[in-house]
């Protein structure tokens, strides 16, 4: 039964809230990684475990959340999340040593993958079924959002105060969360309380998501299969994954039910969340690289760009959910979306290094008008043909899938980096070359200059190649970073035929829960 009234708007505010807390936390360490690692006096890979250890226990989570919401109630499981999620923020900001910070990290990780997918159950039951795309609008604001204004808010915060802080502010928002959550949030039935736990479902959720998740955030720096543990924890996550599967399909009891991908709409959808995942946080991952690496800009001056582009998001996303309310098929809007997108990599593969601040406003603003109309109509897609208890767990397992598709992303687009940069290094390289009249001519200028600088003919020679080959990395590094601008839009664009395999309905509404 949908709320009315003031009630309606404060459990609205209350949910959203609690799950943007857990969203910017998925990255507003990443900028004070060099300050926790001095302070901890731990090394840059040590460190990195703050953010990969937090990355693992979110995504298991995640999808045994409706099973979890179903066993000890809805407005109990979350409520609990929130509380957990506060007290290890005080534990993280507490934190003396790398191995307690990195253990309550998990423990953020998973009180916060509770969060996501219970709040968008919540927010399902709490709207009239006509509203319900407005609804998945005002929760979109927090997930598309979330990530990309967390840099911001990190580096803002370690600049001007120091690095617990960007886990003490997380206290008095979940103290006001967890109240107004106790007051105003209908108490769901425990539909699965008396029923047998699978405990070997659990174990091998853990295993397997927690394996793939962990290659994908860590292959790169380990070299991939070169080193053993990343080896053995992709075959610990193939087998783990289909001993799952297999465990899920014969128990009458599972942690998470696969007959809902019955619904093709939301097994299509699966695979349209992972790729939205993919164009979220890659983006999110390559700009500031680019921006600090090539651009000399600072961390906050980074987040300062891509602020106004969240704004844009925000602006939009309410009358998304009022195009899906007038029935606009959610196909239509989604395919602009994945359009906007290739536009916004497309003009920022036109960057130069004398790029600034303002030739960036319009792309990024483009990127976040993409954003708004993708991730509510694929959502609406996703999950419109799921009732009842699928509700939970098709909100679980899509948000995994998100989650699953921003790491897989960033692993692939890392790799791609190196690949490439490679590439154009040595194809760069090939000209400098005594036989090339163009670099001859531009070498004998630098080693002029130099020379008129005082130094000897020698020492000027040594110091052009210098920075000539500093010229060749920027230019190879240039050249990458347009390459993978180019991966990310062509593979939005791609998918957009995947849209038309879905559920085709002008009137698209997700059912909610039906106790």
């Amino acid at each position: 039964m949908a709320e009315v009234g003031l009630k309606k708007w404060v459990i609205t505010i209350t949910v959203i809230t609690a799950s943007l807390l857990e969203l910017i936390d998925t990255t507003i360490v990443n900028v004070s990684m060099p300050q926790i690692q001095g302070n901890l006096g731990a090394t840059l890979e040590d460190v990195a475990w703050v953010t990969t250890g937090y990355g693992v226990a979110n995504v298991i989570i995640l999808p045994m959340s409706g099973w979890l919401g179903s066993r000890f109630g809805r407005k109990n499981y979350f409520l609990t999340s929130i509380i957990l999620f506060t007290i290890a923020s005080f534990l993280c900001g507490n934190a003396k040593t790398l191995d307690e910070l990195i253990a309550f990290r998990i423990l953020q990780g998973l009180a916060g993958g509770g969060l996501i997918s219970t709040a968008q159950a919540i927010l399902l039951e709490t709207w009239p079924r006509e509203e319900v795309g407005i609804a998945t609008a005002l929760f979109g604001l927090g997930a598309v959002v979330g990530p990309t204004v967390g840099p911001t808010i990190g580096g803002y915060i370690t600049d001007h105060f120091s690095w617990p802080w960007i886990f003490y502010v997380n206290i008095p928002v979940g103290i006001i969360a967890a109240y107004c959550t106790y007051t105003f949030v209908r108490i769901t039935p425990k539909d699965g309380k008396d029923k047998p736990i699978d405990w070997w479902g659990i174990g091998l959720l853990a295993v397997a998501v927690g394996s793939l998740q962990t290659v994908l955030e860590k292959g790169e720096s380990e070299d991939w299969f070169a080193t053993g543990y990343i080896t053995i924890l992709s075959v610990s996550a193939v087998v783990g994954l289909l001993l799952f599967i297999w465990r899920e399909q014969s128990t009458d009891h599972p942690i998470v039910n696969f007959k809902i991908m019955r619904h093709r709409s939301f097994s299509v959808g699966m695979i349209t969340s992972f790729i939205l995942g993919f164009g979220l946080y890659g983006s999110v991952f390559i700009f500031p690289i680019f921006c600090q690496q090539l651009l000399g800009f600072s961390a906050q001056q980074t987040g300062e760009i891509l602020f106004p582009g969240g704004l844009f998001t925000i602006v939009m996303m309410p009358f998304v959910g009022i195009m899906l309310k007038n029935k606009v098929p959610a196909q239509f809007m989604a395919a602009g979306g994945m359009l906007l997108f290739f536009l916004f990599s497309h003009m920022l593969s036109k960057s130069t290094l004398a790029s600034g601040t303002s030739d960036f406003f319009w792309p990024l603003a483009i990127r976040g008008l993409g954003m708004s109309l993708l991730f509510v109509p694929l959502t609406t897609l996703a999950i419109q043909d799921l009732k009842g208890p699928e509700l939970g767990q098709g909100t679980g397992l899509n948000n995994m899938m998100r989650q699953l598709g921003g790491s897989f992303g960033i692993a692939a687009l890392t790799t791609f980096i190196h690949i490439r940069q490679s590439f154009h290094r040595n194809v760069l390289i090939e000209n400098i070359s005594n036989y090339n009249p163009a670099f001859t001519e531009r070498f004998n200028q630098m080693v002029h200059n130099f020379m008129s600088k005082g130094y000897s003919n020698l020492d000027a020679q040594n110091v052009a190649l210098k920075a000539m080959n500093g010229n060749v990395i920027k230019q190879s590094l240039l050249l990458t970073y347009t390459d993978t601008y180019w991966v990310v839009g062509f593979v939005l664009l791609c998918s957009i035929p995947l849209l038309f395999l879905q559920k085709f309905n002008k009137n698209v509404t997700m059912p909610v829960d039906a106790h």
